[in-house]
């Protein structure tokens, strides 16, 4: 079993938002379920219909519309230190509990990682609250290339999930949100 997880590149973003490069519509398709979370596996059988094979990803690789994510198949295990029983140690003095703080200050993060966690929040919670009336925002979110950009369609989002599943709903996702954007990028 192949667990290779694919993700598209900028390019391939760029593909999906504008139609520049004239992929192919069987290819196209096969690029709009890269999502940085399906295994090799997964895309080839929810395309196998459409006849595509190993081929058709080989070729969105080569072309630069699609990166090779992850392959847990290819990933080295760490090993698990064995810890040696200690004869007779005292046992160690709990700690004093730290005082409350009033709120966490906002986490630095690059610059890329946070437009790339925005960038699989939107993609994630649009599919699950939305579904298919989110494809125009889903689309805003592909063309997306700056924090910025990904910033302006809180509103737009929010309002589309509130009208899909409710306040409740609605506020929940919009506080995972606002921590997401509220992270500080690390100064260089």
């Amino acid at each position: 079993m192949n667990t290779s997880i694919y993700d598209k590149t900028a390019k391939g973003r760029d593909e999906i938002a504008t139609r520049k490069y004239q992929l192919a519509p069987r290819l196209r398709s096969l690029l709009v379920l890269i999502d940085g979370r399906r295994t090799e596996e997964e895309l080839l059988r929810n395309v196998a219909g459409l006849g595509l094979t190993i081929a058709a990803l080989d070729e969105l690789l080569e072309g630069g519309l699609i990166v090779l994510a992850t392959s847990y198949a290819t990933m080295a295990v760490a090993p698990v230190a064995e810890l040696a029983p200690v004869a007779h140690a005292p046992a160690p003095a709990p700690a004093p509990s730290p005082a409350p703080s009033p709120a966490p200050a906002p986490v630095a993060v690059s610059q890329a990682s946070q437009f790339q966690a925005l960038y699989e929040f939107y993609n994630k919670t649009i599919k699950s609250t939305i579904g298919l009336r989110g494809f125009t925002l889903q689309l805003k979110v592909e063309k997306a290339s700056s924090v910025e950009e990904l910033r302006e369609l809180r509103m737009p989002y929010l309002d589309a999930v509130q009208r899909a599943k409710g306040n409740f709903a609605a506020a929940s996702l919009a506080e995972q949100l606002d921590r997401l954007l509220d992270e500080r990028p690390a100064q260089a």
